[in-house]
């Protein structure tokens, strides 16, 4: 299926002085084992590009003064992110992350936007830190099992998409990219259930032919 929700690359100007940390946006897959040392590293960054721009207002139109609290700016990034501004959804997230450095909406909506512009190691370090914090977040659970299975790994990749099903069982495009992936796997009788259960709960999730591709990615997050 196509992209759903495509968020084109804003060009809106952002100051020598007040840039984040330059991101070269490489595209190799990281190994197991050095995951949690890049999530440390994507993590630090993040804070101090929150610095960078806590120091010059946010860089947004809405201005992030300091009586802005992160609920506000994380707000303000949702705007900017669906009218199509990343830069300036990156910067009031990374304002969110001043304010408050444990909120998963920030570093899901960070891996959002860093899995559409093709950058799949921060992607999947954003996603891995915003589940860090809520183990349950579904639409963190859903893209990083994109990015796992572009990066080859579909054992992995199976096995997050069955953790969002255990935590939403109605969960259609879960159900559905399962059972591809277990049909990729020679795993046709489970593959045939997990594509009937996708079609019973979305109808328009139609039983695919060989050939079909996986929903590829999940919206914004909300503000709860």
């Amino acid at each position: 299926m196509d992209l759903v929700h495509g968020i084109a690359l804003s060009s809106t100007p952002v100051s020598k002085r007040c840039a984040p940390p330059e991101d070269r946006g490489e595209t190799y897959v990281a190994a197991p084992n050095i995951r949690r040392e890049m999530s440390r590293r994507i993590l630090g960054a993040a804070l101090v590009a929150a610095l960078f721009f806590g120091a010059c207002g946010g860089g947004g139109s809405g201005g992030s003064g300091s009586s802005e609290t992160a609920a506000d700016s994380l707000n303000r990034g949702l705007q900017a992110h669906a009218a199509g501004k990343l830069d300036e959804a990156v910067a009031a997230y990374f304002t969110t992350l001043s304010k408050d450095p444990k909120n998963q909406f920030a570093y899901y909506n960070l891996g959002e936007i860093a899995q559409r512009q093709g950058r799949f190691v921060a992607a999947e370090s954003y996603y891995r830190l915003a589940l860090e914090l809520d183990p349950k977040m579904l639409s963190a659970l859903f893209n990083l099992a994109i990015v796992r299975t572009n990066a080859g790994a579909t054992t992995d990749a199976v096995a997050l998409y069955r953790q969002a099903i255990a935590v939403d069982p109605n969960y259609a495009a879960a159900h559905f990219n399962l059972g591809l992936l277990l049909r990729q796997l020679g795993q046709t009788a489970e593959a045939q259930t997990e594509l009937a259960t996708a079609q019973k709960l979305d109808p328009t999730l139609v039983a695919p032919s060989p050939s079909a591709s996986p929903i590829r990615q999940a919206s914004p997050s909300p503000t709860r």
